[in-house]
């Protein structure tokens, strides 16, 4: 049974639960910080503990340089994660870019023999997927014309344009990571032995169904993909949040079978052609 969990210089407790059964952790898509998954951490009920990582450079770590490897962030992650105790039943759950770094902190857990009860990757190509764009290198402009093309609302970005003070403070962690998710190669290693569920919206620019289904070669568990409405930030739709919720809930209460193969679809997909990743 899992017991006195708390936060930790990576970790942030969203959600506490005395008892918990299990523990969420969630990783932040690029720019992002914890409170991306404040809304989805409140529908969960009692038994599960929710986390997520504050990646340095935004918020309480505002002060910190922000990281631009993969790697930097999944080290510090699992070095924290591993401090827990060995009963802990911790999965992992990340967006955009939260989904590779999730993975490659699933690894190192696995590595050290405390495998994740699950993997949750959402709106992210698999990692063998080479990014080629070069946003991090562009100006300022291009930044945030590439934040709006990700955005449900682009015109809610317009203050990084009109208030200068307010992209110096955010842009330096976006930048960062988009280099980090641009720059990033797989290391091709043994599949992970917990179960992927892959989730993927229907107007995503930058992850396609198709695309989703390719997490299957990352486990040698079970495997399903989910299909949601919405583009790349589904996840901020209110209306969405509570249907990702009760997936994953279900999921970390249910043991997959070992190859397993299951899709769930919440929509009608309207593309599968390729596209390049972001975020």
């Amino acid at each position: 049974m899992v017991v006195n969990l708390t936060g930790t210089t990576w970790l942030r407790e969203l959600r506490p639960d005395p008892d918990p059964r299990h523990v969420l952790v969630c990783f932040p898509p690029g720019g992002g910080s914890i409170t991306a998954y404040r809304p989805l951490a409140q529908r969960f009920a009692t038994g599960t503990a929710i986390f997520a990582v504050q990646y340095p450079g935004r918020q309480d770590r505002l002060g910190e340089p922000a990281l631009t490897e993969f790697t930097a962030l999944a080290d510090h992650t699992a070095r924290d994660l591993l401090r827990w105790p060995a009963t802990t039943r911790i999965a992992l759950f990340g967006h955009s870019m939260g989904a590779t770094v999730a993975y490659e902190t699933a690894r190192r857990l696995d590595t050290a023999g405390r495998t994740p009860s699950h993997l949750f990757v959402s709106g992210r190509p698999t990692p063998s997927f080479d990014e080629t764009g070069r946003v991090h290198e562009g100006d300022d402009n291009t930044l945030i014309a590439e934040l709006e093309r990700l955005a449900n609302d682009p015109a809610a970005l317009a203050v990084l344009r009109t208030e200068p003070a307010l992209a110096e403070l955010v842009l330096p962690a976006v930048r960062a990571d988009y280099r980090a998710v641009e720059t990033y190669r797989h290391t091709p290693t043994a599949p992970l032995r917990c179960p992927i569920t892959a989730l993927v919206s229907t107007d995503d620019p930058t992850t396609t169904v198709a695309q989703a289904g390719e997490w299957r070669d990352f486990t040698t568990a079970g495997f399903e993909s989910a299909v949601f409405p919405g583009r790349h930030f589904y996840l901020d739709i209110p209306e969405t949040v509570p249907a990702v919720a009760d997936l994953l809930a279900r999921r970390l209460t249910t043991q997959a079978s070992p190859i397993q193969e299951a899709t769930t679809q919440t929509a009608t997909p309207t593309r599968t052609s390729s596209s390049n990743s972001r975020g």
